[in-house]
């Protein structure tokens, strides 16, 4: 069987779809791109999050938009790399979340991804609904990362983080003793993104510049850290479903400037990372970061200042560009399914036991 995968993500910050060429001997990336969402499919997948009017033909639709998207993505990578598409043994593809509920005895999780299409048009074995079978076990269904994490960036007799800032923050502890944890912790880029879409119409804060001409609201702060998910311990995972601009609109204090906001949104991004490893993880040596938010320099230095004693770095100082990790997890998820292994860490997501994860459509 060919080591050679592709993964596919588009993730909770709706960015874009980022493909990469995975060499799963080898634990490396050979070749990467990145497709940025077309703004109509972009504007329908952020309004699927929420309850609306016709939502199964419009999923259904934005399901193939985004099968199309990926198949784009796929034949680009295949020719920037010149690789064959017989010589990739499968895609592992995340798909867009739309709605994430995994708790209690009815919990779900739905990435809208037509897989059948995808294989059709991409002529590669696709693995994609990755998330279901945890879920279906009791699990969170998330993250699915910490795994690849250990395999990728774990260091022998340390405690280490690994820290992806998309659309929502989440955590992989890579305990010194072998251990591996992992967890949800709050927004990163979602309230963010939104707030300065809403103010500014740009699709996210550069660098943390427009943050950087505010000041941080402490009662505003105080506010959103009050929400009982903060609190809540691991397993535990969220997405747009709680955290959107009508949770933010609900408590917001009147007579806040916007940019005050935004550096308030900042800090809530930075705080609930720093206390949640803090608690989970007070021996950490370093934190690695990946994910969109690692290019925001605002939140690193936020970080490093809320974290004395870690050292904070982004993930492409250990061989693995910021952009590139989360696709590179899918498709080493890829690889378990085609390998008969299973991908989750019940110790993470809380499921019954170890699974084989994702569901088959054969090119």
């Amino acid at each position: 069987m060919s080591a050679l995968y592709i993964g596919l993500m588009s993730g909770t910050s709706l960015d874009g779809i980022d493909g990469v060429l995975f060499d799963a001997g080898a634990l490396a990336v050979t070749g990467h791109v990145h497709l940025p969402l077309a703004p109509a499919l972009r504007d329908e997948l952020l309004a699927l999050n929420t309850p609306g009017d016709n939502e199964l033909h419009r999923a259904a639709l934005a399901a193939n938009a985004v099968a199309r998207g990926y198949a784009n993505t796929v034949s680009q990578l295949l020719e920037a790399t010149g690789t064959r598409r017989d010589q990739v043994a499968a895609i592992g593809a995340h798909g867009q979340t739309v709605r994430h509920r995994p708790d209690g005895f009815d919990g779900y999780t739905t990435q809208l991804l037509n897989g059948a299409l995808l294989a059709e048009q991409a002529g590669i074995d696709v693995i994609c609904d990755l998330r279901s079978r945890d879920v279906a076990a009791g699990g969170q269904g998330a993250p699915l990362v910490p795994a690849f994490h250990r395999a990728v960036f774990g260091l022998e007799g340390e405690d280490a983080a690994v820290l992806n800032l998309g659309g929502i923050s989440n955590l992989s502890l890579l305990f010194a003793d072998g251990d591996t944890g992992g967890f949800d912790c709050g927004p990163a880029n979602c309230l963010m993104d939104g707030w300065i879409a809403r103010h500014l119409g740009r699709a996210y804060d550069a660098d943390g510049a427009w943050a950087a001409t505010g000041r941080v609201s402490p009662a505003l702060l105080a506010t959103l850290l009050a929400d009982p998910f903060f609190a809540q311990r691991p397993p535990k995972s969220t997405g747009r479903d709680l955290f959107h601009l009508g949770w933010l609109q609900a408590r917001l204090m009147p007579g806040l400037a916007p940019e005050n906001v935004q550096a308030t949104l900042l800090e809530l991004s930075a705080r609930c990372v720093a206390d949640a490893l803090r608690a989970q993880m007070p021996g950490a040596k370093s934190l690695v970061v990946c994910g969109g938010g690692a290019h925001n320099g605002r939140l690193m230095q936020r970080l490093s200042d809320l974290l004395p004693g870690v050292s904070v770095d982004a993930s492409a100082a250990r061989g693995l560009p910021v952009d590139q990790v989360e696709a590179a997890a899918f498709a080493w998820l890829a690889m378990c399914f085609k390998t008969k292994r299973p991908g989750n860490l019940p110790a993470v997501t809380g499921a019954a036991g170890l699974r084989l994860l994702g569901a088959l459509y054969p090119a």
